[in-house]
This record gives C-alpha cells, sequence and structure tokens, in this order.
C-alpha cells in the first residue's frame, strides 16, 4: 500500500510538468498528420455532395427535356390526326371521349379484386407505409393561419436582414479586390483597417442577427401554438439593433472602435443597444412559450431560448472592463468570440432548423433525443473552447490542452445534430429535384459537419502550429458563418416566406442563387486553405515575411473571384425575397390573413 502512495504521489509532482510540457513542432511529414488528413477528407465529402445535387438536377432538366419532346410528339400526332378522314377521325374522338368520362371506383387495388391498372394510371408503387409522401412543390394558403402582425414583423426582420447582407457583403467584395489591387484608394473611410470589422459586424450582427430573430418569432409562435407576448417589443428589438449596426459601422469608418478585440469593435454605448435588444427578444420569447398553448416545449425552443440567454451573458462579459489587462483580455477574446459564433448563431439557427426542416418536408424530426442529446453536449462542450485561438501563446498550457479536448469533444453534438437531420431527409431525396429547399438544408448540413469537425482538428497542436495567423483561418470562419448560417438562413426564408405572401420565387433564379453561393465559397475557402498552408509552412521555415505575401497572391485573386460570385448571389437573393414580398400587403381578400388570437396546427 506505501508503495502505492509513493507513486501516486510523485504522478501527482510531476503532474504540473507533464502539463505545461510543450513537446516540439515540426513539419516533417506534414501532409501525414491527423488534422491534415482529416481536413482534405472533409473537403471531399462537400465535393461529393456537390457532384450529387449536380447530378441530380442535371437529371432532373434531362426529364424536362423529355417531358418538352413529348409534348412536341403530341402536336405532331395532332398534326396527323388533322390529315386523318372523317372516319378515322371520328374513331380516335369517340376514344378519347370515353377515356375523358372514366373515373375511379376505388376498389382497383384493394379488397379482393385482382390488382389491374388497365389504363395505366399508376406511376410507382410504395410499399414502405412509413415513408413520408410530400405535396409537389406549388403555393400555399398558410398565410390564412398567420396572424397579420406576426407575418409583417418575420417579413420586415428578413428585409433589414438582407439590406444589411448586400451592404456588408459588398463592403467584403471590395475588401478582397484590394487584396489584388491595394492602390485602389487612399481615403480613411475605406482603409482595410477600418472596413474590414465593418465588414464582419455588418453581416454578424445585421445579417444573421436579423433573421435568425425574424425566423425565431415564426417558430416560437408556431411551436406554443399561441400569438406573440408582445408585437411591440418585437418593433422596439427591430429599431435596436438595426440602430446598432448603422451607429457601429459609422464608428467603425470615423475610426472610433473598441481596439483590437475580433468580433467587438463596437464600443459599448453601440454595443449596449444590441444588447437591450437582445434582452427585450428574449423576454418576448420567454413569455410567448411560458404562455403556450400545448403542455411540451419544442427543441427548437430550447435552442432559441438558450443562444439568447447565452449572448446576453456574453455581451455583458465580453464589455465589462476590469479584468481585461493582458493575458486576461486574451481569455475573455477568445471566449468571447468562440461563444459569439457558437452559442449565438449557431444554436439558434440549429433551433430553426429542427422547426423548418421537418416542416418543409412535412415529417416529423427523426429523433428527439438526439436532439436533447445535441443541445445539452452543445451547451457543455463549447463554452470551452475558446482558448484553442491561442495555442501556443504565453497562456497556460493546461488551458490550452482543455479547448483541446473539448474542442475534439465537440464531435458528439455535431455527429447527433448531423445524423438528426440526414435521418429527416431519408426518404425525400427526390424533393431535391422539386425546389432548392432541401438543396439548402444539405449543404448546410454538411457544412455543419465538415466545417465543425475541421474546426476540431484544426485546434490540434500541429495544425494549429501551421494554420494560426494565417488565411487558413478566414477560410474557416467563411465555412462555418457562410457554409452552415447563411445556407440554413437561406433554406428557412424560402420554405416559410412563399407561405406567408402566397409568391413563388422563380426556381430558376433560386437555383442561380444556390449555385452562385456554393461554388464561389467552394472557391474562397479552397484558395484560401491551400494558400494559408503554403504561407505558414513559409513561415515555420524563417522564410522572409514578405515572401508570404508574394506566394499568396494568385490565392488572393481566387478569393476576388469566388467572393464576386458569393455577392453575386446576394443580389439574386435580394430579388427573390423582393419578388416573394411585393405586394403581400394588398394581396387578394382570400389570401389575407384572418384575425386569430392563436395559431392553430
Amino acid at each position: 500500500m506505501r508503495k502505492y502512495k509513493i507513486v501516486i504521489l510523485l504522478f501527482l509532482m510531476a503532474l504540473p510538468n507533464i502539463l505545461s510540457a510543450q513537446e516540439k513542432i515540426t513539419t516533417d511529414n506534414w501532409l501525414t498528420s491527423p488534422g491534415i488528413i482529416g481536413t482534405f477528407i472533409l473537403i471531399a465529402i462537400v465535393l461529393i455532395i456537390a457532384i450529387i445535387i449536380l447530378f441530380i438536377k442535371i437529371n432532373g432538366y434531362i426529364d424536362t427535356l423529355k417531358r418538352r419532346q413529348l409534348s412536341k410528339n403530341q402536336i405532331a400526332f395532332d398534326d396527323e390526326i388533322v390529315a386523318l378522314d372523317e372516319a378515322g377521325i371520328d374513331s380516335i374522338l369517340e376514344k378519347r371521349k370515353a377515356a375523358l368520362k372514366y373515373k375511379l371506383q376505388g376498389d382497383e387495388l384493394s379488397g379482393e379484386n385482382e390488382a389491374i391498372d388497365e389504363k395505366g394510371l399508376l406511376q410507382r408503387v410504395v410499399r414502405n407505409p412509413s415513408n413520408a409522401f410530400f405535396a409537389e412543390k406549388k403555393k400555399t394558403s398558410l398565410s390564412l393561419e398567420t396572424p397579420q402582425e406576426l407575418k409583417k414583423i418575420v417579413i420586415y426582420y428578413i428585409g433589414a436582414a438582407t439590406l444589411w447582407l448586400v451592404l456588408g457583403t459588398l463592403i467584403g467584395q471590395y475588401l478582397g479586390m484590394k487584396f489584388v489591387w491595394p492602390e485602389m484608394d487612399h481615403q480613411q473611410w475605406f482603409s482595410f483597417g477600418r472596413l474590414r470589422p465593418v465588414h464582419t459586424n455588418m453581416v454578424f450582427w445585421g445579417w444573421s442577427s436579423l433573421a435568425m430573430i425574424g425566423l425565431g418569432y415564426f417558430v416560437i409562435a408556431r411551436t406554443s401554438n399561441t400569438k406573440i407576448y408582445n408585437y411591440s417589443w418585437a418593433w422596439i428589438g427591430w429599431a435596436l439593433i438595426n440602430a446598432t449596426v448603422l451607429l457601429g459601422s459609422i464608428c467603425l469608418m470615423a475610426g472610433i472602435n473598441n481596439g483590437g478585440g475580433e468580433y467587438r469593435e463596437y464600443i459599448w454605448p453601440v454595443m449596449l443597444l444590441f444588447a437591450i435588444g437582445l434582452i427585450i427578444t428574449f423576454w418576448n420569447f420567454y413569455k410567448t412559450v411560458a404562455t403556450r398553448k400545448i403542455s411540451e416545449i419544442y427543441i427548437s425552443n430550447w435552442f432559441i431560448l438558450a443562444s439568447l440567454i447565452w449572448t446576453i451573458v456574453l455581451a455583458i462579459i465580453g464589455y465589462l472592463p476590469f479584468y481585461q489587462d493582458g493575458l486576461g483580455e486574451t481569455v475573455i477574446q477568445g471566449y468571447y468570440m468562440h461563444q459569439g459564433v457558437g452559442m449565438w448563431f449557431m444554436t439558434f439557427t440549429l433551433g430553426l432548423v429542427y422547426y423548418y426542416l421537418p416542416s418543409s418536408l412535412n415529417k416529423p424530426i427523426y429523433s428527439y433525443s438526439l436532439g436533447v442529446l445535441a443541445f445539452w453536449t452543445q451547451m457543455l462542450f463549447y463554452t470551452m473552447i475558446g482558448t484553442h485561438h491561442f495555442v501556443f501563446s504565453p497562456l497556460p498550457w493546461w488551458l490550452q490542452t482543455i479547448a483541446i479536448v473539448f474542442s475534439a469533444g465537440m464531435a458528439i453534438p455535431v455527429v447527433a445534430g448531423t445524423t438528426n437531420f440526414l435521418m429527416t431527409m431519408k426518404g425525400s431525396w427526390n424533393h431535391i429535384s422539386k425546389s432548392y429547399v432541401l438543396p439548402f438544408f444539405l449543404v448546410g448540413t454538411v457544412f455543419y459537419f465538415v466545417g465543425s469537425m475541421q474546426g476540431s482538428v484544426q485546434a490540434f497542436r500541429f495544425t494549429n502550429f501551421v494554420w494560426h495567423f494565417t488565411d487558413f483561418n478566414v477560410a474557416h470562419s467563411h465555412m462555418t458563418m457562410y457554409g452552415i448560417v447563411a445556407f440554413f438562413l437561406w433554406a428557412s426564408i424560402y420554405a416559410i416566406v412563399p407561405k406567408l405572401t402566397g409568391r413563388e420565387p422563380s426556381q430558376v433564379l433560386v437555383g442561380a442563387h444556390f449555385w452562385l453561393a456554393f461554388i464561389g465559397l467552394f472557391a474562397y475557402m479552397m484558395s484560401l486553405m491551400a494558400g494559408g498552408t503554403y504561407k505558414g509552412l513559409s513561415w515555420i521555415d524563417s522564410n522572409p515575411f514578405i515572401e508570404s505575401v508574394i506566394l499568396m497572391r494568385p490565392y488572393w485573386v481566387w478569393r476576388a473571384i469566388g467572393g464576386s460570385l458569393m455577392f453575386t448571389s446576394h443580389l439574386v437573393f435580394a430579388y427573390n425575397f423582393y419578388y416573394m414580398v411585393k405586394g403581400y400587403d394588398k394581396m387578394s381578400p382570400s389570401l389575407k390573413s384572418k384575425k386569430v388570437e392563436e395559431i392553430t396546427v
């Protein structure tokens, strides 16, 4: 027993040295690193999914051409009939007249009769009774069940978000071009250092936040089977968040900022408006759920309410000044940056997907239990991973190790959520050929898995050693905030807005939006991932810094090309949204909303 005590004592004495030891990192055989290999595999998954979607869409286009050919053949047949004599024409017309009067009796394929399809009316026989069926894409009358006040809130939130998306990514497009042509301007207001935080904050707090909240209002009311607790509060929140983005952007362009804190460049008086807007939104959501007409709280509301709580706490912690000196500010920055992405944008958006994905497929979510597992493990692991941005920094080695371990633990909620979404889509893959709603959801789900898992492997010490401070991180942030959040938001918008307004956008233009955004994102992230890797290796080899700048030039050109495609897709989306909501308040009386006290499901 004494021997064991001595061993335990020696282990405890050596533990601090074990945790603080920094092993030597080398780039020998860097291509065989698990993090590098894992990233290659994850990127290959995205490419394979893109090819599958493209193949399905091409196949659908070929089917359309076949139908057109059949139509031409029918026209030719009609012309042939014209050339027939009267007796032949009478015979054909009699057969057609009989066919028009034919009606199914209802027992052709049931009862004890033999199943015979003499008229060739059946196209497909499905023997799986659990398979979900959904209507062909068509305009719906869901607006009859939606209060006019709620409809207006959803549209105005998404409308403001669309405006900030176009303006924010226009600035991003300009910045991407400055990498290639840095001499484009010499104005202080348009300098890269001032415009870059304008771009990031505008798309974060303007586009993503407003779109999420607007879509969330519909989910909260719908899943609670009641009306929004206070519509006036919703408008106050809308005004405060828009004022935050407007005033914050003006301050940033004027050089008034909060220092070097990424994503918290707004000064505290401006960000205070956003925090108040969040508090009002949370209370409105909470009171709506509290007065629900059903007993259970749907899983979407778990994610949405939790994200609001976390972000209110985050906004307070991120701006309190008295512990943000030296390394304390570094720790808070890592916490703030990752909590903002993971506990606000990601958690809220996942809550939206748990409603809009199954509702667009007319089927329930695959597993409520998987949703609960994803929720609680997200709450557990995501709160401790911010420090993985500061590996090899002066922060304690044990704190960096905890961040890496918890980053690996994020595989649990990611796999649970991805499985839930893919299994919900199971049996509905032919819906890809009917509209672009499912492709948007599918790409968002794939990037949710790929981007999140890539973030986990990027947290490993070797991959961090190669990629940190390089353009690779810019690619990763776009893979997550754009590939996951933006694609999920677009899917939800295309799923619900036509049902609110009765106006369906052109599927050609929706397809243009999808492919421009997807191809643009893929070109953007692949170029920066490759260039960022070479830049990191150049630094490790102690080459002059200017060499890494020169080698990045071709990759920055592709960054600008990809960004141009993405920005063009946003213009197409803005037009699609305008088309969907144009004249919605002047629709015919048959499509106007009834004044209802609660929403029926």
